[in-house]
């Protein structure tokens, strides 16, 4: 009975997370006149040929999502990891005061926020620039990079920096020679939520972004629909393609993670 009650939970738990997606990949592969039947007569991929060999220039917005989102999670893990060195181990005044004022810069509401930011994008020049995405993206997930580094710097031993200053490392030194190896699972953790952050954000893409040329994926899906037609093929094809990346990306930091938290489980 117990084990029966195990296997209905895994069962659930599958449904409930894998079951979007296989819906979605079903969808897609779904024959757009027989969409309103309860199950279809066979599978296309014409969808998938529409998506990405069409009009709209998807693999241009693949690429524009991919260069928002690498720009930005490298550029969050280089500033939000000095800053949460710098807050964790050097005697800063204030240091609790600068950390309160991180968390309240990621309790902003987007929507409050777009409008200040175009006219500020517009005056400097980078509205409909990708540049114009990659800099808000980054303030606002650096609260949440210096977070998570700051609680993973302060929980090393503080021998570790006492011992690479005597060495004769400066601070920027240690941070690049000693934390950072040990740091791996967090620069990874945080990696992979800012660049699932930066790839599906959609407001300000959809605001700063004007231009067929310099939109993102998310913004592309969404202006698949037309007012009177709604390609639900189309849409999941797009939807399940723009995920691929997304997947690759936490496998592969998945990997990273786990050899950082067993690398020192065993002494040799």
């Amino acid at each position: 009975m117990r084990r029966l009650g195990i296997a209905f939970g895994v069962a659930a738990a599958l449904t409930f997370f894998v079951g979007p997606l296989a819906w979605q990949v079903l969808t897609s592969l779904w024959p757009e006149a027989e969409l309103t039947r309860a199950w279809p007569s066979h599978l296309s991929g014409a969808a998938y040929a529409r998506v990405l060999l069409g009009a709209q220039p998807f693999w241009r917005m693949m690429w524009n999502s991919l260069v928002v989102a690498t720009a930005t999670t490298l550029l969050t893990l280089t500033v939000g990891a000095a800053a949460a060195f710098a807050l964790a181990r050097l005697a800063l005044p204030g240091r609790r005061l600068m950390l309160g004022g991180v968390l309240a810069l990621s309790m902003y509401p987007p929507i409050a926020t777009v409008s200040p930011l175009y006219l500020l994008l517009r005056a400097v020049g980078l509205r409909d620039q990708l540049a114009g995405l990659v800099l808000p993206y980054t303030a606002f997930a650096l609260p949440l990079g210096i977070w998570v580094l700051h609680g993973f710097f302060r929980q090393l031993p503080d021998d570790l920096y006492r011992a690479a200053r005597v060495d004769g490392c400066s601070p920027l030194q240690a941070l690049w020679r000693v934390f950072l190896p040990l740091a791996a699972p967090a620069l990874a953790t945080t990696a992979i939520l800012v660049f699932i952050f930066s790839w599906n954000e959609f407001l300000y893409a959809v605001t700063l972004m004007s231009s067929q040329a310099r939109r993102t994926v998310p913004v592309g899906i969404a202006l698949l629909s037309s007012e009177h037609v709604e390609p639900w093929a189309e849409i999941a094809a797009a939807s399940v393609v723009s995920t691929l990346p997304l997947v690759l990306v936490t496998v592969a930091f998945q990997r990273r993670i786990a050899a950082g938290l067993t690398g020192g489980a065993v002494k040799g």
